[in-house]
């Protein structure tokens, strides 16, 4: 039996000034589809997984469009709802040399973000499904976000599903309405089997300061802390990032499990960035495949890492990758022309 993960989250427009200048210095942009959790299930839907989105889109030709990139890359839209409101936007300005990239959220008054907490039928939404994807983002947007996620975390582990949390924390967002963060985080990640964090997300949740010289003594610290407070978790895992210039980073990864395992990925150097937007996105999407093919932890987290450094060459938000490209990086990692 085909079992489905459902994404659950808000679909977005992205306006990106183009050729990295700044906002409007040329009146034109370069539009993608959006949004954290639909950036993961279009790329486990492209990797092979049978996934389904959960959101509210308006009823105009924008949200027609959304629905249309879901379908498009395989995506199950049967839990899609349009509501009144407009389409949630993000203004992108990708930066060069010393200056970096820049995030202008437009979101408010959103369809996503005025539906009611119970908009989605979480009965029917989760009809056949085994796992549930969601993140902090959604909480962030408002009241009714924050609602509406938590009963899908709660509806899920009525079911006995795996909950996954990637906490996502977007600092503005909760400003904007005054969100109480920690409570509202705490209770989402405390459903959680597995979490994308890193000792900053968990800080924010459990209010605990992280001990360490290096950012793998810091993740060590605040995942101990992390599983003593929230029993249901089994696993968190992280990127880390060195940035030594827009287009240069480094990129590796860990993953902690409640019994005490540290796996790492070892760095990879990334050179020429395309783009780093929805990087993050496609590491979770990469581990959770390989936990959902039944990979160990350490396989997991590689192809999480590889799925994440090939995301950088591709323009948009979306990973677009196929589980062979991937595995074939992990394999070598060679770039050499495919004949």
């Amino acid at each position: 039996m085909t079992h489905t993960l459902v994404c659950f989250g808000e679909l977005l427009l992205r306006l990106g000034a183009p050729d990295r200048e700044l906002l409007l210095q040329s009146p034109r942009f370069d539009v993608h589809v959006g949004g954290a959790e639909a950036n993961v299930a279009i790329s486990l839907a492209r990797l092979g997984h049978s996934v389904r989105m959960a959101t509210v889109l308006p009823d105009n030709p924008l949200g027609d469009h959304a629905l249309g990139e879901l379908r498009r890359h395989g995506v199950d839209t049967r839990a899609v709802q349009r509501g009144d409101g407009r389409m949630g936007l993000y203004f992108l300005a990708t930066g060069a040399g010393v200056r970096p990239s820049e995030v202008l959220y437009d979101r408010t008054g959103s369809a996503f973000a005025r539906a009611a907490p119970d908009a989605i039928d979480w009965q029917h939404a989760l009809d056949g499904a085994d796992w549930l994807h969601l993140s902090g983002v959604t909480p962030a947007l408002g009241s009714n976000g924050a609602k509406a996620a938590q009963r899908a975390a709660d509806a899920a582990r009525a079911r006995g599903m795996q909950v996954v949390f990637d906490g996502n924390y977007r600092s503005r967002l909760w400003q904007a309405w005054d969100g109480d963060a920690p409570t509202i985080l705490r209770g989402l990640l405390g459903c959680a089997d597995l979490a994308f964090a890193d000792h900053r997300d968990i800080a924010v949740v459990l209010g605990h300061e992280a001990h360490g010289n290096t950012p793998r003594e810091r993740f060590v610290s605040a995942a101990a802390a992390a599983f003593a407070a929230l029993p249901q978790l089994q696993r968190i895992a992280s990127t880390v990032r060195e940035q030594h210039s827009v287009d240069h980073h480094t990129l590796s990864a860990l993953l902690c499990t409640r019994d005490g395992d540290l796996v790492t990925a070892p760095a990879c150097t990334l050179t020429s960035i395309v783009d780093r937007i929805g990087g993050g996105d496609a590491f979770a999407a990469g581990v959770i495949h390989g936990l959902r093919r039944n990979m160990t932890d350490a396989d997991s987290l590689h192809f999480g890492l590889a799925a994440a450094c090939l995301k950088h060459s591709i323009p948009g938000d979306f990973n677009r990758v196929a589980e062979a490209d991937v595995a074939a990086f992990v394999a070598d990692g060679r770039l050499d022309v495919r004949r």
